[in-house]
């Protein structure tokens, strides 16, 4: 007589245990989006409104002073398109710190579930939002007259330095989202430090027209090496080899100077974040 034994099956990695909890985090929060659709329409209007302010109230000055084959909305978008990926990333600090104050983290942490898919979730969830705003954003520019100059190839690497941008702050957005904890405490602080540092940039202005010490503030900001990457992406030799625009480095000095920021940034917060998460 043969007694035959149950099997059991491998017990999974905790790696893929955490990629599915993951997945059910990052679900969540899209269906919050869903559900709101208010989150994505009014964070949407505010680029909406910098874009035509900027074309067509501003353009007709900025268009005498650029060179006459760069138009303003040309030499703008790229600036727009960082700005609405850093601006729509904020919102992973509201989300969080609305779930710390209705005790969802805490029910999170209660759970048999890997520590870290709450804020990997999150981030996951609104870099899928900055990406439907940045796309919905190039609709907009398209219509008020925004060309690409540069192949397909140089176009799908700036969309995708945008939404890396984007998937970096959302981290930022993390930890002060986790270190301030209260929803209008997050708005206040994330608005008041990011605003300024995305103005004082080449984003909307060439960096010759800044008084001279705020021009080394600008050249050495972010966001200028961003925005100067998308324009030499989507722009190319019009803008790299303009003597208009002669201080600005060439396009693989750009590249590696994006990618180090964006590492940077995303390494620092990363832990940050984690760190805090752990401590709530």
């Amino acid at each position: 007589m043969s007694v035959s034994t149950p099997t059991t099956s491998a017990p999974r990695s905790r790696a893929l245990d955490a990629m599915s909890d993951w997945r059910v985090l990052t679900k969540r929060n899209l269906l919050t989006y869903i559900r709101k659709p208010d989150l994505l329409v009014f964070s949407t209007i505010q680029p909406v409104i910098f874009v035509l302010l900027f074309v067509f109230v501003f353009g007709g000055a900025f268009e005498q002073i650029l060179p006459p084959e760069i138009s303003y909305v040309n030499f703008l978008m790229p600036g727009i398109f960082v700005q609405t990926a850093i601006f729509a990333a904020l919102q992973t600090g509201v989300g969080l710190a609305d779930d710390l104050q209705k005790g969802l983290i805490d029910r999170f942490k209660s759970l048999p579930m890997a520590r870290s898919a709450v804020l990997a979730g999150r981030t996951a969830a609104d870099s899928i939002s900055v990406i439907f705003q940045v796309i919905l954003m190039l609709i907009v520019a398209y219509l008020v007259g925004y060309r690409l100059h540069e192949g397909l190839l140089e176009s799908l690497l700036a969309f995708g330095l945008i939404v890396a941008i984007g998937y970096a702050f959302t981290w930022v957005a993390a930890f002060s989202g986790l270190s301030l904890k209260t929803i209008e405490a997050v708005q206040a602080a994330t608005f008041t430090i990011v605003f300024p540092v995305v103005f004082v940039s080449s984003a909307f202005v060439p960096v010759e027209f800044f008084r001279p010490w705020l021009q080394a503030v600008a050249d050495n900001n972010p966001v200028t090496i961003w925005v100067d990457t998308a324009r030499a992406l989507t722009l190319g030799e019009i803008y790299t080899e303009s003597d208009f625009f002669a201080d600005v480095p060439s396009l693989g000095t750009l590249l590696w100077q994006s990618a180090l920021w964006i590492a940077g940034i995303l390494a620092v917060f990363w832990f940050l974040g984690v760190r805090n998460y752990r401590r709530t």
